[in-house]
């Protein structure tokens, strides 16, 4: 059966329906997208008055939901990198209610804390440390014959982290079945800098290459009878030239499959 919505004046709020992670699942890619605008709302409006981390959180809002959605938290275990991301996560893990208590006294923790939550895998609040601590889990839960899923969030920021390339370095060694999210927004406390950050950016989604892109396929798409053929052929020729000029044959180097880049807002099925 349906829930029924409640409605704010003439608008449907869906955002007080969710509960648990649990209530995403039934949830149309339309209402998917309301949510996220919901959750953006009350996330400027507690931060504006408690203070708190407000660009990362407001980031990952659809990658929060998306997450959610797709897996069985807390049995599968979400791992937030540094914890500024996380005001997203605590909203839709059953925190709506107290989220106006953020960063205050005896409130709800600015990052992931155990005590407080079980979806709260880790308790964090330094960058470049989730890949080691989900790593840890995973190794765990294999060892135990648990294969539930574990999966580690981490800024391109904190990627520049050694702790991280250990990590990433040892779950290839032992190859662990460990899903790591690299959240790239080009930025960090401030815009990063450096060779590894130049690699990770997203030359792929540059306005001049994606409308170029998108005239080729409607060029294609208009020769009757072999057009779907070619571009079908082109867009396997694309994978391969994304895997050249993104991260990706760095991370296959390190015995990861590379799946990306992905735009991290659209939360449209494809």
């Amino acid at each position: 059966m349906e829930k029924k919505r409640k409605k704010t004046g003439s608008k449907t709020r869906i955002l007080e329906s969710i509960n648990s992670p649990a209530d995403l699942k039934g949830l149309k890619p339309v209402e998917l997208q309301m949510l996220a605008r919901e959750i953006r709302t009350l996330i400027i409006e507690t931060v504006s008055h408690t203070g708190g981390h407000l660009a990362p959180s407001l980031g990952v809002v659809e990658l929060s939901i998306a997450l959610h959605y797709v897996y069985d938290s807390p049995s599968d275990k979400i791992i937030w990198d540094v914890g500024h991301q996380a005001y997203a996560h605590k909203i839709i893990t059953g925190r709506r209610n107290t989220f106006h208590t953020l960063r205050q006294y005896k409130g709800i923790s600015g990052f992931p804390k155990g005590e407080e939550s079980p979806y709260d895998s880790f308790n964090t609040g330094h960058s470049g440390t989730s890949i080691s601590a989900a790593l840890g889990i995973t190794t765990a839960r294999s060892i135990k014959g648990d294969k539930k899923k574990v999966i580690a969030v981490i800024g391109d920021g904190a990627m520049t982290a050694g702790m991280a390339f250990e990590a990433l370095n040892q779950t290839g060694h032992t190859e662990r079945d460990l899903i790591v999210v690299l959240n790239d927004n080009e930025m960090s406390i401030d815009k990063n800098v450096g060779a590894l950050s130049s690699y990770f950016s997203r030359k792929m989604y540059e306005p001049r290459f994606v409308n170029l892109k998108k005239r080729l396929e409607n060029f294609l798409l208009s020769i009757p009878g072999v057009g779907e053929n070619i571009l079908a052929v082109f867009k396997k020729s694309e994978d391969s030239l994304i895997g050249l000029l993104t991260p990706g044959m760095f991370f296959e180097a390190l015995k990861f499959r590379y799946i990306g880049p992905i735009r991290g807002h659209d939360l449209n099925p494809h």
